[in-house]
């Protein structure tokens, strides 16, 4: 179990670091803009503009940071150590570096896109993990 858990460890120690890397990206795409204001993304961009999916990649993480997270760090509390939670966290940090990836290179209004079925597999990932957890309450 020791490996398991080092394993889950791991995955959710890559996942911050997806975090910190996409801040970088946002943030030093957007500041080597011509006329950048900080903390203002000009209205005009769009998803042709990789500043503007930088940007939206950074805040939709976020987003789902909070869930993931949390449920991660309560899990951690309860010392939950299963196959099945383990699986479930490194999903979710696959699916969000793929839907990162997707983010960064593909330039779509279109909906949903190709990153939105990783966004929806992320999710179905961290429902999952809620799931186990309160099982594990019971």
């Amino acid at each position: 179990m020791i490996a398991l858990a080092h394993s889950v460890y791991f995955a959710f120690y890559l996942y911050l670091i997806m975090v910190f890397i996409q801040w970088l990206v946002a943030t030093f795409s957007k500041a080597n803009q011509p006329e950048a204001v900080p903390g203002k993304l000009s209205e005009d961009l769009s998803h042709d503009s990789f500043v503007f999916r930088a940007h939206r990649t950074f805040h939709n993480t976020l987003e789902n940071s909070a869930l993931f997270i949390g449920s991660v760090l309560f899990a951690f509390s309860l010392n939950y150590q299963s196959p099945l939670f383990a699986i479930a966290v490194w999903i979710y940090v696959f699916a969000r570096l793929i839907h990162m990836a997707l983010y960064y290179a593909i330039a779509t209004e279109k909906n949903p896109s190709p990153r939105t079925y990783f966004f929806l597999i992320g999710l179905l990932a961290n429902v999952f993990i809620l799931v186990l957890i309160g099982i594990r309450l019971i």
